[in-house]
């Protein structure tokens, strides 16, 4: 009786360890299963056209094509972190400059508060970052949709009038995208601009082999 009993303990405790190796295996497929959907690329970006400040003429994704771009969401009266960020961004434009060459990256600074960035404000602000900086703003509609491409949060105080003194709140993100249009990835406000910069050489290297 006792060696019966001992038979059928140990055959719950073998059907026990096979259903958990049968869970584990479950939950590993399933894991292997999400991954592409877990960590694959955001789909972001796309075609879009907006106004070069400092020629007036449009300006979008079609013009950037066949060269790698930069692109940085802000507004010219934020008092620090936007000033920062594009600082950072001509630093990494200068050290690709110096390791890669000229004309390799674009960088683009799109406005997200277009009540008041006018082209002569963009034109005017973006001078004391860098000479390749290209300057874009839009309509509030236009300037909408392309932060839509970019998944872009935006918000800013719905009930302004005329010479209101506001601030926009805003992703805060380098958007890095290849010759094609198309994303590669995105570097937030603690990357260093070293990190970004050896980050897009790996890039640029991948992608001209």
């Amino acid at each position: 009786m006792l060696q019966l009993k001992k038979k059928r303990f140990l055959l719950k405790l073998q059907l026990a360890s096979e259903k958990s190796k049968v869970e584990k295996l479950r939950e590993q497929k399933e894991i292997e299963r999400k991954k592409p959907e877990s960590y694959g690329k955001p789909k972001l970006g796309g075609e879009y056209s907006l106004m070069n400040a400092e020629t007036k003429q449009p300006f979008g994704s079609e013009d950037l094509k066949g060269k790698f771009s930069l692109i940085y969401f802000g507004f010219t009266h934020c008092p620090d972190i936007c000033p920062e960020e594009l600082d950072k961004m001509a630093e990494v434009v200068d050290m690709t400059k110096k390791e890669i060459g000229k004309d390799v990256l674009v960088p683009v600074f799109i406005t997200c508060d277009p009540r008041r960035d006018t082209p002569a404000i963009v034109k005017e602000y973006i001078k004391d970052f860098h000479e390749d900086l290209i300057g874009l703003t839009g309509t509030e509609e236009e300037i909408r949709k392309v932060a839509k491409l970019f998944r872009v949060y935006v918000s800013s105080p719905p009930d302004i009038s005329e010479g209101d003194d506001y601030l926009v709140d805003h992703s805060i993100f380098f958007y890095l995208m290849d010759p094609q249009g198309k994303f590669l990835d995105c570097y937030g406000q603690n990357s260093e601009a070293q990190a970004v910069a050896e980050s897009f050489k790996s890039y640029y290297k991948e992608y001209n082999q």
